[in-house]
């Protein structure tokens, strides 16, 4: 486990586990819409790596059936960007989206019909 090290406080050293930059990284994506949420590891799929001060990001995602891939993709960018370097303070260099897949969900069924439907 390598680990980000920052220095320069009064107090001493902080360091976070790249573990944890992965698990940010991965919350932030299953709150984008259109993502289909496979497991509650958030980590899961989520490669983190860093060099000189900044944070590569390379994430697996199964992308929900009917939703636009590049556009969910880049919200998945947006989204890990604004939340590493806002809970971080870390520069984000890249993301880089791989779509593992696509999931097509049911529609949920209405009780109403199933009770109508059972009356019969």
């Amino acid at each position: 486990m390598s680990d980000v090290l920052k220095t320069g406080t009064s107090l001493g050293e902080i360091r976070i586990a790249d573990e944890v930059l992965a698990i940010i990284a991965g919350t932030a994506t299953h709150e984008v819409d259109g993502v289909h949420v496979t497991s509650r590891n958030f980590a899961r799929g989520v490669k983190v790596r860093i060099e000189d001060g900044g944070v590569s990001v390379n994430i697996s995602i199964m992308v929900k059936f009917g939703n636009k891939i590049h556009k969910v993709s880049e919200e998945v960018q947006k989204r890990i960007v604004t939340a590493l370097e806002t809970m971080v303070g870390m520069k984000v260099v890249e993301v880089n989206v791989t779509v593992a897949g696509l999931r097509y969900e049911k529609p949920a069924r209405n009780p109403q019909n199933v009770r109508r439907s059972q009356k019969r």
